[in-house]
């Protein structure tokens, strides 16, 4: 990070790990949680039972990444540079949420749990409101709906400004996105998981992969060739890395456009290879079948 004082140079405070205490205490209480649970539960059912030691590296890598975007000095500078605000951005709603869901992190914590909570919360899942609330909202074609207006309307100029100045609104802006990009990536799990077993999932998941990375695409396109700046970014933040407010938003517009949208596809492609391998599968099981099974 640049530090120093005077013309042309970023303001040195903040610029280090663990600056936002809401933030430190709710990621560190999630990983103590997952680590806590899972540990609990293996030495009741054994190693690998319940959630899997993969599950559980999955899980560390999503919570390393969502580290590194909210607690490191990333996201202090963030506040004052479009490029790293978009990293920082991309980082909760495309890299880490793959990650986090494929670890099974319901069930983990769920065992970091007093046995008395653990039932009382484990009966949310049961047939009633909010189980009906969480099956609409991870519903592919819902949740897809849900992650892309989060992304456009927290682009908005007038909401993205808000959130650089208002610690209240930035945290919004951020529970939005991670909550959105959860329940989206939660969306795709099943036909992820067992594509033989639910290959409409997986077909489904394919295409809203796809819709995605094509209207994130666009909003880059918009944001890499906008003629100006959308946003009061200040700019001593972007002259210190020789940057005017301009190319900064470009920069990050090309952040959005590329590798996070790749992220989308490449999970696309990975899913339909799944899906092609599973059907693939099922049409020999039925071919192999003796006659009138």
């Amino acid at each position: 990070m640049a530090h120093g004082v005077g013309e042309g140079t970023v303001h040195a405070q903040g610029s280090h790990w663990f600056d936002d205490p809401v933030a430190t205490a709710l990621v560190l209480l999630a990983g103590a949680a997952y680590a806590g649970g899972t540990l609990r539960l293996w030495r009741r059912a054994g190693v690998g039972r319940g959630v899997t030691v993969g599950q559980v590296v999955l899980f560390a890598a999503g919570w390393s990444i969502l580290a590194l975007a909210l607690l490191s000095p990333l996201a202090a500078l963030s506040d004052r540079l479009f490029l790293a605000h978009m990293t920082e951005h991309e980082l909760i709603m495309a890299a880490a949420p793959p990650f986090l869901v494929l670890g099974r992190p319901v069930q983990a914590m769920l065992w970091s749990l007093p046995s008395g909570l653990r039932r009382t919360v484990g009966r949310l899942g049961r047939p009633g409101p909010a189980a009906s609330v969480w099956v609409f909202a991870t519903r592919p074609s819902i949740a897809t709906l849900l992650h892309g207006a989060a992304l456009w309307l927290w682009h908005v100029p007038q909401l993205f400004d808000r959130a650089l100045v208002s610690p209240a609104w930035h945290a919004a802006q951020h529970m939005a996105f991670f909550v959105t990009a959860i329940l989206f990536w939660r969306s795709l799990a099943a036909g992820w998981e067992n594509p033989r077993r639910n290959p409409g999932a997986a077909g489904a998941g394919v295409f809203w992969l796809f819709v995605t990375s094509l209207h994130m695409g666009f909003l880059a396109i918009l944001l890499t060739l906008a003629p100006q700046a959308w946003y009061a970014m200040p700019a001593q933040a972007a002259a210190a890395f020789g940057l005017s407010p301009l190319e900064d938003q470009q920069l990050g517009g090309l952040v959005m456009g590329v590798p996070a949208a790749l992220v989308y596809v490449a999970a696309a492609l990975g899913l339909a290879a799944r899906w092609i391998t599973a059907s693939g599968g099922r049409a020999r099981k039925v071919t192999d079948a003796p006659i009138g099974a």
